[in-house]
């Protein structure tokens, strides 16, 4: 099945592209979530009439996504989570959890806009991208612990091994103008 693409859509198309997708997809996904039209001529004509509108409400939604990803800039979440003396949750840390963590922390962020491939299941810090948008995305780091003074130490323990790192980056970066000079 052929569709008009009305927003880009990661590892698909930008907008406006007409691409040939699986009929479930376009069905079950693109159509409803309203993300594309059926490729025929009326819906070309509806399509290239709306194309500056739809442009300009996409530019405003992304710079919005933009400004929002600046500020959650280095953003990290602590979560507390009961788990084994081996470092196994008694249960997984899902997309959910992870954008109601959030959500607690002061930004407004969906289920959906949370890129997780499958629920985290162990203790420690770990990575997540959030797709504000979809040619916007942030990295927020999480941290999962057993308990507040447990997810403190582990943060000051993070926070030791990034400063000789900093101090040695800095002192290189002299060395490396003198042997130039």
């Amino acid at each position: 099945m052929e569709v008009i693409l009305l927003e880009r859509i990661e590892k698909l198309g930008q907008m406006g592209d007409v691409v040939k997708v699986k009929p479930g997809f376009a069905r079950n996904f693109l159509l409803p979530q309203k993300k594309a039209l059926r490729a025929n001529k009326g819906n070309l004509a509806f399509f290239e009439k709306q194309r500056a509108q739809l442009e300009a409400v996409n530019l405003k939604r992304r710079e919005e996504a933009s400004a929002v990803a600046a500020k959650m800039e280095g953003l990290k979440v602590l979560m507390v989570r009961q788990a084994g003396e081996s470092g196994q949750l008694y249960g997984s840390v899902s997309a959910r959890d992870l954008a109601d963590a959030v959500k607690a922390s002061g930004y407004t962020v969906e289920r959906s806009q949370v890129a997780l491939d499958q629920p985290i299941k162990t203790l420690g810090s770990h990575a997540i991208r959030l797709a504000l948008h979809p040619e916007v995305s942030v990295t927020v780091t999480v941290t999962i612990a057993r308990s507040q003074e447990e997810a403190e130490r582990a943060a000051a323990a993070a926070a030791a091994a990034e400063a000789p790192a900093v101090e040695a980056e800095a002192e290189e970066a002299p060395a490396e103008d003198a042997a130039e000079a």
